[in-house]
């Protein structure tokens, strides 16, 4: 599970290099996106998307399934899924997460959320672009990173299926919860995140049981560029091969 977009459909490239051929691999759409309808009339929260996952592995007939959240919200889901069904969590790995909002995130959130609404899509995607990546990696990329088939191109003409899934974001809070997660669990803390700092990432480390965790100073909120994504594939495959 990613942030505000989807590994489904075109976007399986995003996934680790050889994670599907290694294991059975479950992505989905969220809530409002792509293929995935939403009511409304129902609260978004990050609760009820926890539920929409938890649903799927129950119709799938899956157990003991280890949960990768990546880059925002799907990582939220992760520590939904392991405190209310630990039956469902061999594993948890969480990056780009939080366990509370202070004002600085939740003031981040909703800058996001302004964008969109008042100035467009086009301006959103530039500014969330501008705060996921390093300045080296932007310039290499700036042509493919935004328009069209840029990053968190699921949004362009869904505003308010952005604004619900920042409402989910907004609204969660598992700091309190988190010592009922009994899975093992690697937290990465990523040293150039300027959107879910490592000062939202280290309450995670430190409210769950022998949680791990390891900061790369270097990545920022998204992992980006051939030498990060060889590491994130190592640690990701050595972590699943020792749970």
């Amino acid at each position: 599970m990613g942030g505000w977009g989807t590994f489904c459909h075109e976007n399986h490239g995003q996934l680790a290099r050889g994670l599907t051929d290694r294991y059975q691999v479950v992505v989905f759409d969220y809530r409002g996106i792509r293929d995935s309808d939403d009511d409304l009339s129902v609260p978004s929260t990050m609760e009820l998307h926890a539920g929409d996952a938890i649903g799927l592995l129950d119709h799938l007939g899956l157990r003991a399934v280890h949960l990768v959240g990546l880059v925002g919200m799907g990582a939220c889901v992760c520590q939904e899924i392991a405190i209310r069904r630990p039956d469902l969590a061999r594993s948890m790995l969480n990056m780009g997460a939080w366990c509370e909002v202070d004002d600085f995130l939740r003031d981040q959130l909703e800058m996001f959320r302004w964008i969109h609404r008042d100035l467009g899509f086009w301006r959103f995607q530039e500014a969330v672009t501008l705060l996921s990546f390093d300045a080296d990696f932007y310039n290499a990329n700036k042509s493919r990173l935004l328009g069209p088939e840029g990053g968190w191109k699921e949004l362009n003409g869904r505003y308010p299926a952005h604004a619900r899934l920042v409402d989910a974001c907004v609204g969660f809070e598992s700091k309190h919860r988190l010592k009922d997660i009994r899975c093992p669990s690697l937290i990465i803390h990523a040293g150039k995140d300027v959107v879910t700092a490592p000062r939202n990432t280290r309450p995670i480390e430190q409210g769950i049981p022998g949680a791990q965790g390891v900061l790369w100073e270097d990545v920022a909120h998204v992992v980006a560029g051939k030498e990060q994504k060889i590491r994130f594939a190592n640690t990701l495959f050595d972590w699943l091969g020792s749970n």
